[in-house]
């Protein structure tokens, strides 16, 4: 079973890959032989949609679930003690991470970074299961010393100048595209028929 997922991830990769490629190619060609309708088609293409607002409102309203928590205060530390148990059984006892490998690895055949990084993975939940477990145990015996550690460490950060530096447009990456339409293209149609070529030899192997 598990090998049958992961044939099904990488066919799914692959194809993805393939995809990527065969549009890469396509837009490399016409970089190359009519630059000019590559620019009007990406001038036609290219629109601003403004979601910021609409979408900013909706997932930046303030949902007050302190009362809720500390009116059953007994409840959510329960709660929240039982979760983080089975997490910390569930990482210390059952969780077999050259296993977990070997679902995304069907050869068996990963090196020694990939069970690090996982391994880092499992050490930060445990840390979150820990932490879990205590936040459970306070909010269980002494509700308002949690609410005195929650002011201390509710602290606002203003994410908003993030977004919009990463929102600004660079028209200057398409000037220079355009500007030399033919090294672009040609970096981009080796890259593109590499990129196809190993999907398609992946896909038939």
């Amino acid at each position: 079973m598990e090998k049958f997922f992961s044939e099904i991830f990488l066919q799914a990769i692959e194809i993805f890959t393939l995809v990527i490629g065969i549009v890469g190619v396509l837009l490399s060609v016409m970089l190359l032989l009519v630059p000019q309708r590559l620019k009007n088609t990406a001038t036609i293409l290219n629109r601003s949609v403004d979601i910021d607002s609409k979408f900013t409102q909706f997932i930046d309203r303030d949902i007050p679930t302190g009362n809720l928590i500390y009116r059953h205060n007994i409840l959510s530390g329960v709660c929240l003690i039982v979760t983080s148990a089975f997490v910390l059984v569930f990482l210390f006892y059952r969780l077999d991470v050259n296993g977990f490998l070997k679902v995304f690895f069907a050869d068996g055949k990963f090196n020694t970074t990939d069970e690090i990084l996982f391994s880092t993975m499992a050490l930060i939940a445990k840390i979150a299961g820990v932490i879990g477990m205590l936040i459970g145990s306070i909010l269980l015996f002494s509700p308002d010393q949690m609410r005195q550690i929650e002011k201390r460490v509710d602290t606002w950060f203003a994410t908003k100048p993030l977004w919009d530096k990463l929102d600004r447009p660079f028209e200057n990456v398409d000037a220079l595209v355009f500007r030399r339409p033919t090294v672009f293209g040609i970096i981009g149609l080796v890259t593109s028929a590499l990129l196809t070529f190993l999907a398609v030899k992946n896909i038939l192997a």
